[in-house]
């Protein structure tokens, strides 16, 4: 049932994805549902996280996403995102998630100075983060 939840979970990256991709915005539906998805398969057992330790990746998440969200000018809807998925990976996945982000978004910076872009969707580095972790969980 794990691998059924990171499949949901990824599905609702990809749509914020396109969401991003398209509009530059992310619905809250979206880091809600993730949210959602962790908090009920850690309580049915699923996710292989006790709920203190979705508590603290959601905290962990939260603070990571204010902080960029304040000082880095990451989206408000990246910041939220970032928390549902802590509460998804717990704090130890969630590093592993934050690696592979700025791993990511990195090569996105680079790719919008090329095209000589101010502005571009941050969503994508998140999900690709979040694809590093399942490649990094799966080897485990």
């Amino acid at each position: 049932m794990f691998q059924l939840t990171l499949i949901i979970a990824l599905l609702l990256l990809l749509i914020a994805t396109v969401c991003d991709l398209r509009t530059r915005e992310i619905p809250n539906w979206i880091s809600i549902a993730i949210a959602l998805v962790a908090i009920v398969t850690s309580s049915v057992g699923w996710l292989g996280l006790g709920f203190p330790l979705v508590i603290a990746g959601g905290a962990l998440g939260f603070l990571v996403g204010y902080s960029l969200f304040r000082f880095a000018q990451l989206g408000g809807g990246d910041a939220k995102l970032i928390a549902a998925l802590g509460l998804l990976v717990g704090p130890a996945g969630l590093l592993i998630v934050l690696f592979g982000m700025a791993i990511a978004g990195g090569v996105l910076s680079l790719i919008a100075i090329w095209r000589k872009e101010k502005d571009y969707a941050y969503v994508p580095a998140i999900a690709a983060g979040f694809i590093w972790y399942i490649g990094f969980f799966s080897q485990i």
